[in-house]
């Protein structure tokens, strides 16, 4: 039997009897924020007065940056910039969660604040109508870091049976998931869907189509929620792209892109054309895909378990092994959009899309060009 947290035992019912309570007329807002990690999430909670209706009525708020590893000991306050507003599916309605930008005691933006730039690229990009969407591969864990499900001192059987399964010795967790997603939908994060994935107690959600920023937004909150939902369970939702050494899958985070030119008649071509910037691209966008410049991929992408080799750029109809894959339906109908398979399951959504805008539609420049240019900056 799995290790789960003490608490996940504690009296649900008594907890019950407190939500219930009246709140007369305050409200208990919920400010979520990114760490120094790129990875992990922090939150704290206040109460206002009135009920929030847009995210220009949550005040800026700070922080103890030096407590969570993101400021050194002099000027410790870091500034919470509230960015999006979601219902709480935990203490219901009116409360609120919100998500932050972390803005330094100078106005600019934290070292882990990747939305900032991002939200530069996207508003270049805003005529081409970037949507984007991202599925995310998780895998649970009990507390003792062993995969939940899993036999104490040994291994499932192997991989085969558990992807989109249905039965007790295929699935587990089902009711962690079931949990999420709802709690997502009360939150009004834009979850479409969700399956058991190819190692056991690995699983699946997908966020989208958003466009632009939503992207980033929706699917930090998504994890948000995992976490949350995971404590009440007691296990733990890892997001390493490979939890398990040897032959089991990894997790990644595929991202599925489209433009309105590539959802027009005859997108096809212009599908082609991102995807042939992407090729001469592909090591900045290794280093963008998981928050330790590429190294946590290397345990992922090596060809093998559905995946693309780290070291070379492919692209393939109906090819879950391609770096890049065009759906068939897409090559048949001519438009539609391409999936991008290298993200691991970590990356910080942010800068994937950001490098997506870049590379396919702001023109950045080859990677022989940006090394050309550093060395130039080097001598100037």
């Amino acid at each position: 039997m799995a290790l789960v947290l003490d608490s996940s035992w504690l009296n649900k019912h008594l907890r019950e009897y407190y939500m219930k309570l009246p709140q007369h007329g305050k409200v208990q807002v919920t400010y979520i924020w990114i760490d120094s990690t790129g990875e992990g999430l922090r939150n704290k909670t206040r109460t206002l007065d009135i009920e929030p209706k847009s995210i220009e009525d949550i005040p800026e708020w700070n922080f103890d940056g030096f407590s969570t590893c993101q400021t050194e000991i002099a000027n410790r306050d870091l500034y919470l910039v509230p960015v999006r507003m979601f219902r709480d599916p935990f203490t219901l309605d009116r409360n609120k969660l919100v998500l932050c930008e972390v803005l330094q005691h100078n106005g600019k933006p934290a070292e882990s604040n990747l939305r900032w730039s991002c939200k530069e690229a996207m508003d270049a990009a805003r005529e081409s109508q970037p949507w984007f969407g991202m599925e995310q591969e998780y895998s649970l864990l009990g507390i003792d870091k062993h995969p939940y499900g899993w036999p104490p001192n040994g291994f499932p059987g192997p991989q085969g049976p558990y992807s989109y399964a249905v039965g007790s010795d295929k699935i587990f967790g089902r009711d962690i998931v079931e949990s999420h997603y709802k709690a997502c939908l009360y939150a009004g994060v834009r979850i479409c869907g969700t399956n058991a994935e190819v190692m056991p107690s690995q699983w699946e959600f997908q966020v989208g189509p958003c466009e632009g920023i939503d992207m980033g937004d929706e699917l930090w909150m998504a994890r948000f929620l995992l976490h949350r939902v995971c404590e009440d369970f007691g296990v733990i939702a890892t997001l390493d792209p490979k939890p398990v050494p040897g032959n089991w899958n990894g997790a990644g985070c595929h991202i599925n892109v489209s433009t309105e030119a590539m959802r027009g008649e005859g997108g096809l071509q212009h599908i082609e054309k991102a995807i042939e910037k992407l090729g001469r691209r592909h090591a900045h966008h290794i280093r963008c895909y998981d928050p330790h410049g590429g190294l946590d991929n290397q345990r992922r992408l090596t060809g093998h378990h559905e995946t693309s080799s780290i070291h070379n750029f492919s692209v393939g109809v109906a090819n879950r092994g391609a770096s890049i894959r065009i759906p068939f339906l897409v090559a048949q109908e001519g438009r539609g959009y391409f999936e991008d398979r290298r993200p691991a399951a970590n990356c910080d959504p942010y800068a994937v899309t950001c490098a997506m805008v870049r590379t396919c539609l702001l023109d950045a420049p080859d990677e022989e060009e940006e090394i050309e240019k550093k060395q130039v900056e080097k001598k100037d």
